[in-house]
């Protein structure tokens, strides 16, 4: 059905390093997604923190891509970005032609998500949040949107990116936020953070 698709829509998953992008990605992909993990080596380990994400062995080096069809005639493309600050130059080039983002977040490293969220907002592609469940203590809806300095209208959402249903829900959401953006670009109008380009 998907071959024969009209339209492609293409989402981007982005957040800090080992936040869940490829696990995301692989929950919510109806094919089996096209990973460049590679395994991560001693050599790395000066290069890449890995001291907050204990038992993580392999990382993504240029992006993960899934699909999902959504009905005969569109298609939405999944992009998941690489989180270390050296593979950080391909993002620009994935947002090109984006539909809209999800930045994935660990509550325990909020200032990971910063560079992502800069980004987009200079490329006035639209985006949510989503804090990943790591098992760990949950914060406070407002203390993430503060910490991140977070437009009101931007959404925040909790997320289990190893779930399914999770991963759909909060596909939905970034959807449904780009859709309302784009039926009152009004209300955007004037923001000093959000600007359509």
């Amino acid at each position: 059905m998907g071959a024969t698709a009209d339209n492609g829509l293409k989402i981007v998953v982005v957040g800090g390093f080992g936040v869940g992008k490829t696990t995301l990605v692989r929950s919510v992909s109806e094919i089996r997604p096209l990973n460049t993990e590679e395994t991560m080596t001693q050599a790395g380990a000066s290069v890449d923190d890995i001291r907050q994400v204990r038992g993580k062995s392999a990382t993504t080096v240029a992006f993960d891509f899934g699909r999902i069809t959504l009905d005969a005639r569109n298609v939405l493309y999944l992009f998941g970005a690489p989180g270390q600050e050296r593979f950080w130059f391909l993002w620009d080039r994935l947002f090109s032609g984006t539909l809209g983002a999800v930045v994935l977040v660990d509550t325990r490293r909020i200032d990971d998500s910063w560079y992502a969220i800069d980004r987009l907002e200079h490329h006035g592609t639209p985006f949510i949040v989503a804090c990943n469940d790591f098992g760990g203590a949950v914060r406070a809806g407002e203390d993430v949107r503060e910490a991140l300095d977070l437009d009101p209208r931007v959404p925040l959402i909790d997320c289990d990116a190893r779930s399914r249903e999770s991963g759909k829900h909060t596909l939905i959401t970034l959807v449904e936020h780009v859709r309302n953006r784009y039926a009152d670009p009004s209300a955007w109008a004037g923001s000093p953070r959000q600007e359509f380009v």
